[in-house]
């Protein structure tokens, strides 16, 4: 089982590797949306909407914060989630494309990995260390208001469970 997750990250790699040049060289058209390229970091609300089939696996409430960095002149944003519970948290770095589709809205696909902090115990994504991929959409509402949410996908991020978890996010950030 691990001989094929690690075959479909390299293969996932080499993907991306290949289209990276056809998706960065292209030019916009003035009549394009230009989208937000704003730096933040915010606060929400985030739901576990999965249950891994174990105890202590049931979906959970709580919250989250997120940021994002935009890389400049590139399509392309480092993100990251930390996503709570009163009980732990899960850490989450990303890197995400990103799609204008207006002049201050965006929609994005990210891939990360979630670093669990209490093994065995429930944030809304996890109980242990896992990857994650998402797609989420944000709006500048003004200079220094982002409004953002998302959904992510936990690829086997429970303990003695096959199950993969979805949680939805969102929230109010501050630009920088």
């Amino acid at each position: 089982m691990n001989r094929s997750f690690t075959s479909i990250l390299k293969i996932s790699a080499l993907s991306a590797l290949a289209i990276a040049p056809i998706l960065l060289s292209g030019g916009r058209a003035s009549a394009q949306p230009t989208g937000t390229d704003v730096n933040y970091v915010g606060v929400g609300v985030s739901a576990g909407l999965t249950n891994g089939g174990q105890t202590g696996d049931a979906a959970h409430l709580g919250g989250t914060l997120q940021g994002r960095y935009a890389i400049k002149n590139t399509p392309v944003s480092v993100r990251g989630a930390v996503q709570f519970t009163d009980e732990t948290s899960t850490i989450i770095p990303m890197l995400s494309y990103d799609i204008p589709v207006t002049n201050n809205a965006n929609v994005y696909v990210a891939g990360g990995y979630g670093f669990h902090e209490a093994e065995g115990k429930p944030s809304t994504i996890a109980n242990q260390n896992a990857p994650v991929v998402a797609i989420g959409a944000e709006a500048q509402v003004n200079k220094n208001i982002v409004v953002f949410s998302d959904a992510k996908l936990g690829y086997k991020p429970y303990q003695n469970s096959g199950a993969s978890s979805v949680s939805v996010q969102m929230g109010v950030g501050v630009g920088f």
